[in-house]
Formats: structure tokens, C-alpha cells, sequence
């Protein structure tokens, strides 16, 4: 056997004890796991946690994580028992509101490919013979449930004893009562662990220390985005009820329980109920009091993850658990304590290497619902280069800088500790921090009554108020359907307005939150044709719409490259993390060849862009610029520089609306004044200030694709509908080889086009979809296209499913006839942005 590279995991819990039995299952043979405290009972989160597997998630990811942790849990077992009580799951309602969000939950399940089903208050009942048959002290009642037969019961503690073993046979080494001291580090790359008891060389580290994660990544200097937060967890006197039911002290036999409406979770412990609450305030951890608890003392009840008790913060879920399971009245307390779990900003993992660590990875923030799915995934990343699942939500360089700052951690990740039963739309925007990115235009985008949502910590107005008294005067054609009150969430009818306005005369929109890069430098060039499927060695004033794929041909990212110089580049991308990835990619060029040096910063904060689109846009900024640009002067898909107003402009010639227009690029300062200066121009050609849902309607009219939501890293452009990005007879790029294999395979899914049928039902995303009465696919956007007259939804298919197929979205519970159309909806000849 050939040697791996030589792996140190810091943390022998749940995450790490399993990475390290899927990297050893993989032929890696040189791995040495680190664990501060005792290994046969460390004392972190997994040593507490009651084990709740709860596979259902908005994420596909989060979904196949805790299914694979389902799986592997149930296959590994010692004595004929295996480390997963397959009870399943049940999930209740109290309120009509809740009934509803589960049959939207149920959908997510059918999606990701979990059976569930809703049942009712009489079949709940059955399931959990303790319920409250009547009604609750509020007048409030069991209405019905979600059931999910392959949720249960994860026996963490007894996992990782058995993962240890499985991998200790396997050759990995298991270090315990050893603390981590540093990371050793030379050319940027890490070369080994300092312990407590010496250094072990390594190639990769792998941080999988839990809420200890944020401390393991100082020693690098990285911030690591997560919040230690206390959460509660008692265990009752017996009940009698629960007498003899139980083999085990700590078997179970019902279903693990949730009683969302109330932020509670429930489960058996043999003849006692425990009972999680996330009812409570947040309890932020301060990490530099925690109990110092020695190998000897270490115990299920004395532990460093195990806080001491407040009884005051229970005393209200203890009285809804009585009231919910009236058995309980006649129990105590037996046991209860606050321990300890991480949260983030977002409420995912963090997941990946480290950008300017090489070799220093992190698998954070990861709870046992998730585990072995995080490991398997993380196992990929180091074996093969990626993860067959994708990580666009877990990435750990998602977050912009603003972002890992300790105060947005703090206040972030304690908002999600108190939503995380809460029934969210999936607009609904943070309530604070707010403000913390404007663009130029914010002043008069509240001035003209904007109603602004959150992204990445942008406000981005999604349709604007001054505009409400355009509906007097919209024609009959441009009116949508009344929408249900879900949809209507974070919607109003004035977005129709904006589209009309838009496809008639002219809007300007606020493009600034599209992040933007500039790459400049002798390797500029080199570095772009590489990385992305594009031929960007075009002259000057080119601008290139392509992809940057994973080695296994997967989109990792679109991006649109403009070239304003033979070695000055603008990128407009998606996220930090293609910020992190071609800057580091960049790095490693210029190392490798110094005449080839190449510079990558983000310039999003200091420059701004308003989008000029409409079949009048070229009447409002020829009052305001005398350079030309005209169809001659400036082609689709070109940009130069031009002067507005006495303003350094740079012109892009795009639209992601599917109108005549441009993309207008300035530096902040300069912002409010361009802004200004198109405002006045436009006011005898009917301009107006539009906002995100018109634009994403009328996206989705022309076809244009999302990252993230349309396609990810799963997906390649030939299935996504987007083989026209990759430049003929182009070689060489990253992922080249692979994309060549596939093109020449019959893909299984694509993406599809669909139009519901009636009219009128507007659905959100995430839906399955039904063909010939089996789920077969699902939703990824929809909207209601103002233009086209009719709701439309994206949807990944069977790649049997033609056009003019019928097929059937769920949507609440409701089936939604629709039809598979061709694309784009709107304006197929491109005639009017070629206009």
C-alpha cells in the first residue's frame, strides 16, 4: 500500500472519529485523531447529545447528510445492536399554521428522497399514546403530525467507540487526554500539530473540535464563524405509563417527538422522557469558564459540554410538556443541564480548507443528525478534490468579512438558537443587523419607499412604493393573479408594475450587491482561461459569460468577465467563496511562475452598478453621455468606458432582465450622482426605480439561470442547459476532461422549463414534482412572469420529460398541473436585447 498523506484530526467526537473511518475505508493509512479529553468519553457535544435524527431539511445537502448518518449508523453495530434506533420521526401541529408548514416540510422530504406522510391528531395518538387527547390549557390542540419512519434515535457515545475500534484496526492512531497547543506552519502550509505531548508531522489538519473549533482556528489565525451556545436538556422521574415498555434504561420504542409550536423536542429514555428545550434565552458560552474537568472526574453527569441546571430558564417548557403529555404531572425533574452546542450565522456547517493555510481544513459546527454525511463528504474533499455532495451552504469561506466579525457571530447565531422552530418564509430576512451593507443609492431608494430584504448583508429592494400608483394605469394584460397568503409573503403587485414599466419604457435597478473582482496582471490571462470554460483571450472590451467547474466537471460557479485591458480583467461572481478560490488560485500561479504573477481583490465595496434596461434606455442616457452606443458603438456582450454626466462609467453591454440596456459601473463616490443624474434624464420616458421581483420575474421569462438554486456543483452545464458557455474546441481548463466525458454520456436529469397550467398558482421552490403520479424531481425557482402571463417554475427531471409533457408540482400538500414548455419564454430571437 502506498503512503497517504500523513492527516492529524483534531477531536475525537461524532465528526471526527467518523472521518477517520472514511478516510481509512479509502486507503489512507497514515491518520492520527487528537483528543483533549479521555477517549472513551471526551466530554464534548457528543457526549451529551440525546441523539434526535430529524433527517428533513430545506437543504438537499443537510437532507443527504443526515440520511447517510441514518445508513451508517444503522450498519454499524456490535452484539446484534446497532448505533441507530430506527423509531422514526413525528412531528406535530397545534395551530392551523404549523399543519400547513409541515405539509410544505413534507414536501422538502419528498424532494430529497425521505418517505413521509402526514397524518392525523387520531394516528398521532397512537403513535405517542401519552399526547394530550383534549385540549391544552391555550384552548389549542393536536391538530396532526408529520411521521417519517426512517428518523430515530443516533446512539452517539456508543458510535464513536465503535468507530474508534473499526478504525484503530484499520491502522489509525488515537491520541486521548492530549490537548492541541498549535499548528506548526512554514511556507503557508501546515507541516504539524503541537500537543502536550510533542509534535506530530502532519500534511493535512483537520479541525473537527466542535465549539472548541473556534479556538483550534486562532492557531492558525483564522475566525471560525461559530457561537457556543447552551441548550437544555432534563430527564423526568419514571412514569409509571412507561413501566416495562422498554428493555433498555435508555431504550425507546415511540417516535422522537417535536413539539415545535412550543420550541420542544422529546424522546424515551426507558420508563423516563427527556426533554429538549429551545424555548429558553440564548445562552452564549463564555469558553474561558468552563469547568476544567480531569480524565479521572469525567462522567456522564461531569463533563466541560455539561453546564449546571437553571431551572428558572425551564420552567415554562416544563409546564407546555405537561400540558402536552399529561402523564407528566405525576414526575419531577430527575436530571437536567445546559449543554453545550455550536451555531452559526446561517444555522449550517462550516466546511473546507482554509484560504491562506494550506492543508488546514475544518468540519465545524456539525451536530450528530448530520455527522457521517459531513465526514463522508469531508473524506472526498481530501481523497478525490471535492465532494460528491454538494457544499455551496457549508462552504467556510461563505461568509463575506463583515460577517465573521464576533459581533455578527454573536448576534446572528443567537437569532437562530430562537428561530430554529420558528415557521420562516423562504424570503423572510434577517430582523438585525440591518444597514450593514448600502449601496450609493440607498438614500433615494428610501426616499421612493423601497421595501428592502437582506443578502450577504445587502439591503436590496425588492419593489418600491412610489411606484403603487402605476397599478391605476397598468393595462388589464400586465395584472396577475391575487396570490395565497403564503406566496404573497415578501410580494406585492406593485412588482408587476415594474416589469410593465420595464418592458415598456425603462427602469434602473440596483445591481451593486453582485459581487465583483478585479483580476489584473501578466497572468491575469492565463489564470481566467484555466479556470473558467470560457475563451477569454478576446481583445479589449470583451465580455465573456462562462463557468468555473470542479475537476469532476460540476459548475462550480458562473461568472461574467469583462476584459478592459490586456491584462485587466473585471469579474462579476457569486459568492466569497469564488473570491477565496481563484485568489488562492492565483497565489499558487504566481509562486509557481513570478513572471506570471496575477492579483485578485474585491472591489464590490468601492464601486457600485445600476442596471439600465428597457426599450427607452437608450433615449435616457444619450440625454446624459455623448459616446456612442448605438448597436455599432457598442455590441451586445462589449463594454467600454464612457463619460455620463462628466462621470467615469463603465459600460456593459447586459441584461439579465432580457432588455436593450447596460450594466453601469462607477466608483462609490461618484454613486448618488450617476444615480441622480439617469433619475432626471428619464422622467419624460417614464423611468422608475425597480426592484427584485420584477427582476427575478423577468429572469426567469428569459431563462437566465441561478447559481445555487438552479444549479450547483452536482450538476454539469450540458444537463443545466448551459453547453453554450463552454468555448469550442477549448481545452486544457479545469474540469475539461471530465465535461468532455459527460457531454458524450446521455445525461439522466436536466433542467426544465415548466408553465402551471391553471393560471394562477404560484409556487416558491423546493416543491417535488410529479410525473405520471410519482415524485420524479423538483422545483428550484419560480416566480410569476408579468410578461408571459402565467406562473413559471424551473424544475431538475427526468431527462425522458419532453416539452409539452404534463407534469404535477406539490405545493402544500395541493397538486399543481403544469406543462413542460420550451425556453426562453420571452423574446426566444433575442431581438430586443440585440435591439
Amino acid at each position: 500500500m502506498s503512503a497517504s498523506p500523513r492527516v492529524v484530526i483534531i477531536g475525537a467526537g461524532i465528526v471526527g472519529t467518523n472521518l477517520a473511518d472514511e478516510l481509512a475505508s479509502r486507503g489512507w493509512n497514515n491518520i492520527t485523531v487528537v483528543e483533549q479529553g479521555p477517549l472513551e468519553l471526551a466530554g464534548g457535544s457528543t457526549s451529551h447529545a440525546p441523539g434526535l435524527v430529524f433527517q428533513t431539511n430545506p437543504s438537499k445537502t443537510m437532507t443527504e447528510f443526515a440520511t447517510y448518518t441514518v445508513n451508517k449508523l444503522l450498519s454499524l453495530s456490535a452484539d446484534g445492536v446497532s448505533c441507530f434506533n430506527q423509531v422514526g420521526g413525528l412531528e406535530l401541529a397545534t395551530t392551523e399554521a404549523r399543519l400547513q408548514d409541515l405539509k410544505r416540510k413534507l414536501g422538502y422530504a419528498t424532494s430529497w428522497g425521505v418517505e413521509g406522510r402526514i397524518i392525523d391528531a387520531d394516528e398521532c395518538e397512537k403513535h405517542w399514546p401519552l399526547l394530550n387527547k383534549g385540549q391544552f390549557k391555550d384552548g389549542r390542540q393536536v391538530l396532526g403530525g408529520l411521521l417519517v419512519p426512517s428518523d430515530g434515535l443516533a446512539s452517539a457515545a456508543r458510535a464513536v467507540q465503535l468507530l474508534i475500534s473499526r478504525a484503530r484496526e484499520a491502522g489509525v492512531t488515537f491520541l486521548g487526554s492530549t490537548a492541541v497547543t498549535g499548528i506548526e506552519q512554514a511556507g503557508g502550509k501546515v507541516t504539524g500539530v503541537e500537543t502536550s505531548t510533542g509534535v506530530i508531522p502532519a500534511d493535512i489538519v483537520v479541525s473537527c473540535a466542535g465549539f472548541w473549533g473556534r479556538e483550534v482556528g486562532k492557531l492558525v489565525g483564522m475566525k471560525v464563524p461559530l457561537l457556543p451556545l447552551a441548550h437544555q436538556y432534563v430527564k423526568t422521574t419514571a412514569l409509571a405509563e412507561q413501566q416495562g415498555l422498554n428493555e433498555l434504561p435508555n431504550g425507546a420504542r415511540l417516535p422522537i417527538l417535536r413539539y415545535q409550536d412550543k420550541d420542544l423536542y422529546y424522546r424515551e429514555h426507558g420508563d423516563r422522557i427527556g426533554i429538549g428545550s429551545y424555548a429558553h434565552r440564548p445562552l452564549p458560552v463564555d469558553m474561558n469558564a468552563l469547568p476544567a474537568v480531569g480524565a479521572d472526574e469525567m462522567s456522564d453527569h461531569r463533563m466541560p459540554s455539561r453546564l449546571d441546571f437553571t431551572l428558572e430558564d425551564f420552567a415554562q417548557s416544563w409546564e407546555d410538556s405537561q400540558d402536552l403529555l399529561p402523564s407528566l404531572h405525576r414526575a419531577q425533574i430527575e436530571d437536567g443541564f445546559n449543554g453545550i452546542f455550536s451555531f452559526t450565522p446561517d444555522g449550517g456547517p462550516l466546511m473546507g480548507e482554509s484560504p491562506d493555510v494550506a492543508g488546514f481544513f475544518v468540519a465545524e459546527a456539525v451536530w450528530v443528525t448530520h455527522s457521517a454525511g459531513v465526514a463522508k463528504a469531508m473524506a472526498e474533499l481530501l481523497v478525490e478534490g471535492q465532494s460528491r455532495t454538494d457544499l455551496h451552504g457549508c462552504e467556510l469561506e461563505r461568509f463575506e468579512k463583515v460577517q465573521t466579525s464576533d459581533e455578527y457571530v454573536s448576534e446572528t447565531s443567537q437569532q437562530n438558537f430562537v428561530e430554529i422552530y420558528d415557521i420562516l418564509h423562504p424570503l423572510q430576512p434577517k430582523e438585525s443587523p440591518r444597514d450593514l451593507r448600502v449601496s450609493p443609492f440607498n438614500v433615494r431608494q428610501k426616499e421612493l419607499g423601497a421595501f428592502f430584504l437582506e443578502s450577504a448583508g445587502w439591503e436590496r429592494p425588492h419593489w418600491f412604493e412610489a411606484n403603487r400608483g402605476l397599478l391605476d394605469e397598468l393595462p388589464a394584460e400586465w395584472q396577475a393573479p391575487e396570490r395565497e397568503p403564503w406566496a404573497a409573503m415578501y410580494s406585492s403587485p406593485i412588482s408587476a408594475a415594474e416589469a410593465w414599466k420595464t418592458r415598456t419604457a425603462v427602469g434602473l435597478y440596483d445591481m451593486t450587491p453582485l459581487k465583483r473582482l478585479a483580476v489584473t496582471g501578466p497572468g491575469a490571462l492565463p489564470l481566467l482561461q484555466r479556470l473558467s470554460t470560457g475563451n477569454i483571450a478576446k481583445k479589449p472590451g470583451a465580455v465573456t459569460y462562462c463557468l468555473l467547474l470542479a475537476d469532476d466537471g460540476g459548475i462550480r460557479s458562473d461568472v461574467t468577465v469583462a476584459r478592459l485591458g490586456d491584462e485587466d480583467f473585471q469579474l462579476g461572481v457569486n459568492s466569497n467563496v469564488d473570491f477565496d478560490y481563484l485568489r488562492v488560485e492565483a497565489r499558487r500561479q504566481s509562486a509557481a511562475d513570478p513572471a506570471q504573477w496575477v492579483h485578485v481583490s474585491d472591489i464590490t465595496g468601492s464601486t457600485c452598478c445600476i442596471g439600465l434596461w428597457g426599450p427607452l434606455a437608450r433615449e435616457v442616457i444619450g440625454k446624459v453621455s455623448a459616446d456612442d452606443l448605438s448597436n455599432d458603438g457598442l455590441k451586445y456582450f462589449r463594454t467600454k468606458e464612457i463619460s455620463v454626466g462628466g462621470i467615469p462609467v463603465t459600460a456593459m453591454r447586459l441584461s439579465y432582465v432580457g432588455e436593450l440596456g447596460w450594466e453601469l459601473y462607477t466608483t462609490a463616490e461618484y454613486g448618488l450622482k450617476l444615480w441622480d443624474l439617469l433619475f432626471e434624464a428619464g422622467r419624460e420616458h417614464g423611468i422608475i426605480a425597480a426592484g427584485r421581483g420584477a427582476f427575478n420575474s423577468m429572469r426567469l421569462e428569459k431563462g437566465y439561470r441561478l447559481w445555487g438554486t438552479d444549479m450547483t456543483s452536482e450538476h454539469h452545464p450540458y444537463q443545466s442547459g448551459l453547453g453554450f458557455s463552454v468555448a469550442k474546441d477549448k481545452v486544457g481548463f479545469v474540469g475539461a476532461e471530465a465535461l468532455a466525458a459527460r457531454k458524450e454520456e446521455a445525461p439522466s436529469r436536466v433542467l426544465r422549463c415548466l408553465t402551471v397550467d391553471d393560471g394562477t398558482s404560484i409556487v416558491l421552490g423546493k416543491e417535488p414534482v410529479y410525473v405520471n403520479g410519482e415524485a420524479a424531481g423538483y422545483v428550484t425557482s419560480a416566480a410569476y412572469g408579468y410578461s408571459v402571463r402565467k406562473p413559471i417554475a424551473y424544475a431538475w427531471l427526468p431527462a425522458a420529460v419532453s416539452e409539452g409533457d404534463s407534469v404535477e408540482v406539490e405545493y402544500f400538500g395541493r397538486r399543481v398541473a403544469a406543462t413542460v414548455s420550451a425556453e426562453p419564454l420571452f423574446d426566444p430571437g433575442m431581438e430586443r436585447l440585440r435591439g
